[in-house]
């Protein structure tokens, strides 16, 4: 195998070569993320936090990251009245970022009120959900695959993980059929 090949396979994890460990039945592990707040940073339990409710989440690679920012957080807050129209309770975004980036990049693109940004600061989470990828040779460092789920009170419903450089199955039209 080209070392091009070889970076792309180690960057861009896929089912050829990696274990995704969730799937659709299993409850989410039980992680803590960090939301930015008025006081500051606070701690938010991930059993508390999808307990009794249903929260359509998606993953991305990076807060300000270019399609992250022109189409798959706008997707969610353009359609965040139509996804609870369809019974979702909570949309929630996470990436591999601190809260204070979380923060300003959910203010900066106006997801107040209809996307809560959790920060997965150390990627305790795509961890055990095994989504992680190795962003090293773009200078991320380790990161969080893109992708959505529907989660019903701490169990994954649906999943929806994109294959390397896509934005299709993650995007809230997607998950609007899927509600």
């Amino acid at each position: 195998m080209g070392r091009k090949a070889l970076l792309e396979r180690h960057a861009y994890p896929n089912e050829r070569n990696f274990t995704m460990s969730i799937k659709v039945g299993d409850k989410l592990p039980k992680v803590t993320f960090m939301k930015a707040t008025s006081e500051g940073p606070q701690p938010v339990d991930s059993e508390d936090y999808f307990k009794g409710r249903k929260v359509a989440l998606f993953s991305v690679p990076g807060a300000f990251t270019p399609t992250c920012s022109a189409r798959h957080l706008p997707s969610f807050i353009d359609k965040a009245a139509e996804l609870k129209g369809k019974g979702i309770d909570e949309i929630a975004c996470t990436a591999v970022n601190d809260a204070f980036v979380m923060g300003a990049w959910g203010k900066g693109a106006g997801a107040d009120g209809k996307v809560t940004m959790l920060a997965d600061g150390n990627g305790d989470f795509v961890k055990a959900l095994g989504l992680e990828m190795d962003g090293s040779k773009f200078g991320m460092g380790g990161r969080g695959q893109r992708f959505s789920m529907i989660v019903n009170d701490g169990v994954v419903e649906k999943l929806n993980v994109e294959e390397p450089g896509a934005y299709n199955v993650s995007s809230a039209e997607y998950m609007l059929e899927q509600a």
